[in-house]
């Protein structure tokens, strides 16, 4: 009987072990700004995302850059992040209807794929595109 206890007692421990080895995740912000970005760009209204001057020039070498346009600040847990993105839209669309959505699906996208609390979403309208 002494045997069966032990091969139980073993087997915990190395079930503990298992689940300290496994229990942390971490996520880069460049992975949480790609999601971001892709889930802007699906709204039908928004034309592109604007970049800053680094991100406009490695375009222009052909490098696509899926974070262009996307900041992520990751709160002190590292368990909830602030969104901000910069767009630009296509003209005739409503802009507050558009940014709705754009948050909904930048909020939903994240929440569903990375697994983090996204505590907001603010968006930056810096242009208007035209045909």
């Amino acid at each position: 009987m002494s045997m069966e206890t032990e091969n139980v007692n073993v087997t915990e421990e190395v079930q503990e072990e298992v689940k300290e080895f496994t229990s942390e995740v971490k996520i880069a912000g460049d992975v949480i700004a790609t999601i971001a970005g892709l889930a802007a760009t699906e709204i039908e209204g928004i034309a592109s995302m604007q970049g800053n001057l680094t991100n406009e020039l490695v375009g222009k070498l052909g490098v696509k850059n899926l974070t262009k346009g996307v900041t992520i600040e990751f709160d002190e847990e590292g368990a909830s992040v602030h969104v901000a993105l910069s767009v630009i839209m296509k003209y005739g669309y409503s802009i507050p209807k558009v940014c709705k959505a754009v948050q909904d699906r930048v909020k939903s996208a994240i929440e569903n794929m990375a697994g983090l609390k996204v505590l907001d979403v603010n968006i930056n309208i810096v242009g208007v595109e035209t045909e």
